[in-house]
C-alpha cells in the first residue's frame, strides 16, 4: 500500500480522498498496491470528517516520513503551495495538482526539480477538469506534430453564457445563478475576466511548444460586457456566444494565442458544449482535428484527474515521468498581427461613417426587434488595424468570430 498526503481539504482536496475511498477497488485494479491517504495538511480541523484523525497542521510531518510517495497538492494559489511542492519534490517525494495558477507560474521550475530528484510533477487537472487531455497528449497523440489548441477551458464562463442564450437573462441574473450554484467564487474576476482561461491556454501552449509561455502575453478579454442584445444577433446569424481561449504555431514557430469572447457558428463542434461542460479541439499533422468533452470543473470531475495522476505517479516511483517544458521563453508573435473577422453593433445613425471607416466589403447583420443600430460583420483584418478603426467612431459592443 504506497501512503500519499493531501495538502489543501477544500473541495478539490476532499474529493481526492473520496474518490480514493469510493473507488479503492477500481484503482486496485489499475495499480494493485493500493493508495491510502495517510496525511491531510489543513490550517482547519474538520471533527465531523470521516478523515478528522489524519488531518495535521505542520508540513514537516509529512515532509519527514518516508512512507509518504506522493503529495496532491490542491491548495491553490501560488503560496506557500509553492514552497510545500518544491520541498516535497527535493525529497523524492512526487506531486499531483490541480493548481493551474501555479502551473502556469512554476511549471517548468517544478517540472525540472523533480527531474533532478527521480519523481514528477504532473497536473492533469490543471487544465481540462475532468478531461483526460494532457495524458493524451503525451501518449496517444506523442506520434503527432501538434500545431493548434482550441477550446472552451472555464466551466463558469460557459454556463453564464449558455445561460444568456437559452434563457435570455442578463450576465448579471447568470453571474449571480452561477455563484449560488457553487459554480461561481464570491470574487469571480478570474473567472468572468478570463484570468482562469488564460493560464489554462498558457499552459497548454507551453506543452504544445516546450516551452515558456507566460499568461500575460495572452491577449486577454471576459465575457462582463456581453450583453441580452449580442445574443440576439447571434441567434440571427445561427451562432452561438463562446469564451473561446485559442494558441497555435505559425510557419516560423512563433506562438499566437488568445482567451476572449467569440461569436461560434453552428457547424464548429463547440457550438453545441453547454453548461458547465468545456471541450478542447487538437490540431494535429496527421491526424487533423481531435476534440475532448467533458465537465471541465466540479469536485469529483477534478478528483478523478488528480487521482489519475497519483496512480501514474505511484506505479512510477522513484522515476521521472517525462514532461516537455523547458523555462526558455518561447516566441510570441505580436497579438496586433492575428487577423480576424469582428462582429460590431454602432448607431444606426453611425452606418454611413460605419461603411467609411470599415470599408464597404462588411456584411450586415438584422436582428428582430433590434432597433435604432446598425450591425455588421468586417472583413479579416489585423487586431491591430481594427483597434485604429474602432477608435474613429463609437462601438456599442465588437465581439470576434471563430
Amino acid at each position: 500500500m504506497q501512503q500519499i498526503a493531501i495538502f489543501g481539504f477544500g473541495t478539490v482536496g476532499s474529493g481526492v480522498a473520496q474518490v480514493i475511498d469510493v473507488n479503492c477497488s477500481q484503482i486496485e485494479k489499475a495499480f494493485p498496491e493500493g493508495i491510502h491517504v495517510k496525511y491531510i495538511l489543513d490550517l482547519r480541523d474538520f471533527p465531523d470528517s470521516p478523515y478528522a484523525d489524519r488531518v495535521v497542521h505542520d508540513v514537516d510531518i509529512i515532509l519527514n516520513d518516508p512512507e509518504i510517495s506522493v503529495v496532491c497538492e490542491t491548495m491553490g494559489g501560488v503560496e506557500p503551495a509553492h514552497t510545500f511542492t518544491k520541498r516535497a519534490l527535493e525529497k523524492g517525494i512526487s506531486v499531483c495538482t490541480s493548481n493551474k495558477e501555479l502551473v502556469a507560474a512554476k511549471g517548468p521550475e517544478l517540472i525540472r526539480t523533480a527531474r533532478e530528484h527521480n519523481c514528477s510533477y504532473l497536473f492533469e487537472a490543471s487544465v481540462g477538469g475532468g478531461i483526460p487531455l494532457l495524458r493524451v497528449m503525451n501518449t496517444s497523440l506523442s506520434q503527432e506534430k501538434l500545431t493548434r489548441i482550441t477550446g472552451i477551458l472555464n466551466g463558469t464562463t460557459n454556463y453564464i453564457l449558455t445561460g444568456m442564450e437559452s434563457g435570455d437573462r442578463s450576465f448579471d441574473e447568470m453571474l449571480k445563478d452561477a455563484q449560488g450554484r457553487g459554480y461561481a467564487e464570491r470574487n469571480p474576476e478570474a473567472d468572468i475576466e478570463g484570468y482562469d482561461a488564460a493560464r489554462k491556454i498558457a499552459i497548454l501552449a507551453s506543452l504544445l511548444t516546450g516551452k515558456t509561455v507566460n499568461y500575460e502575453n495572452v491577449l486577454r478579454e471576459g465575457i462582463s460586457e456581453i450583453s441580452e442584445a449580442d445574443f440576439a444577433y447571434a441567434r440571427a446569424m445561427e451562432c452561438g456566444i463562446k469564451l473561446l481561449s485559442d494558441a497555435f504555431l505559425d510557419d516560423a514557430a512563433e506562438v499566437h494565442s488568445v482567451t476572449a469572447p467569440f461569436l461560434v457558428s453552428r457547424e464548429s463542434p463547440l457550438f453545441g458544449v453547454s453548461g458547465v461542460f468545456n471541450a478542447v479541439l487538437l490540431h494535429g499533422n496527421m491526424v487533423d482535428d481531435v476534440m475532448f468533452y467533458g465537465r471541465g470543473a466540479g469536485k469529483e470531475a477534478t478528483a478523478s484527474a488528480v487521482v489519475s495522476d497519483i496512480i501514474d505517479c505511484a506505479k512510477n516511483r522513484g522515476s521521472w515521468i517525462r514532461v516537455d517544458w523547458a523555462d526558455d521563453a518561447a516566441a510570441m508573435a505580436p497579438a496586433g498581427n492575428d487577423r480576424r473577422r469582428f462582429f460590431v453593433r454602432v448607431s444606426a445613425a453611425d452606418e454611413e461613417k460605419a461603411y467609411k471607416v470599415f470599408g464597404t466589403d462588411i456584411t450586415r447583420i438584422s436582428a428582430p426587434g433590434m432597433v435604432g443600430e446598425f450591425a455588421f460583420v468586417t472583413a479579416p483584418v489585423t487586431e491591430e488595424r481594427f483597434s485604429g478603426m474602432a477608435s474613429e467612431i463609437d462601438i456599442i459592443s465588437r465581439i470576434r468570430v471563430y
